[in-house]
């Protein structure tokens, strides 16, 4: 029986670049969603549910920063990996995009082979429903269970999404040890070259936030990286 392939979503207003990444998804061994505008592409998320959205910052009607937000606030795509597409090259837009809760960007012009490395990156990242469930795990007052891939606060469930949930993870798994972010980038992204761990730092930032007094449990070491600590008093 031929295995399922991986869907991904393209949310692109403009052609050249929608009918680029077809071509190079394709010859990669994706399934291939397009959209040509951000209520499209919303549309599109809800109801087909792909492996990954690609999706453009700037659209007409509706930018990429609205649907990222809309994807993250619905339970049902709310862990669907997104890459965001941008021709800005600073890093306000850059962090902007994950900020919103983007997985991570890549910036115009990209090379396909890049593009092509993140999304198997991002698609991986899926829990293997072939595989024995995990026993959940603890740190202080924070719970994963990583068989249904939640998390929480005592009783209260945290909406992280797929790649904060994998973040905290590690850091739990790895307690007291640093975690440098080229560590992180590989381990967690799924990337093996030094790219820019802007990222990292992003995510780390946004998983502080979500965990609230807990989030006090990830200690940023200088020079070096992110470490999980002990909970405060």
């Amino acid at each position: 029986m031929e295995a399922m392939r991986d869907r991904v979503l393209v949310v692109e207003d403009e052609k050249d670049v929608r009918d680029m990444l077809r071509l190079n998804l394709k010859a990669g061994g994706f399934d291939v969603l397009e959209a040509h505008n951000g209520a499209e592409g919303l549309a599109i998320a809800k109801a087909e549910l792909p492996s990954v959205v690609i999706l453009d910052l700037m659209m007409p009607e509706m930018s990429g920063m609205e649907v990222c937000r809309a994807l993250r606030r619905n339970p049902a795509t709310s862990r669907i990996p997104i890459l965001m597409l941008t021709a800005k090259s600073t890093e306000v837009d850059k962090v902007a995009g994950l900020e919103v809760g983007a997985d991570d960007y890549v910036t115009k012009p990209f090379s396909p082979r890049e593009l092509l490395l993140r999304v198997r990156a991002v698609a991986r990242r899926q829990p293997d429903q072939g595989v024995a469930k995990p026993t959940p795990i603890r740190a202080g007052s924070i719970g994963l269970d990583r068989a249904t891939m939640t998390a929480s606060i005592g009783s209260k469930k945290l909406p992280l999404t797929s790649t904060e949930f994998r973040l905290l993870d590690l850091l739990i798994r790895r307690a007291g040890t640093i975690q440098s972010r080229e560590a992180l980038l590989s381990e967690v992204w799924g990337y093996q070259a030094n790219l820019d761990t802007r990222t990292v730092d992003t995510h780390v930032r946004r998983l502080r936030d979500k965990l609230g007094k807990a989030g006090g449990m990830i200690v940023t070491v200088r020079g070096s990286g992110y470490r999980l600590g002990e909970a405060s008093a």
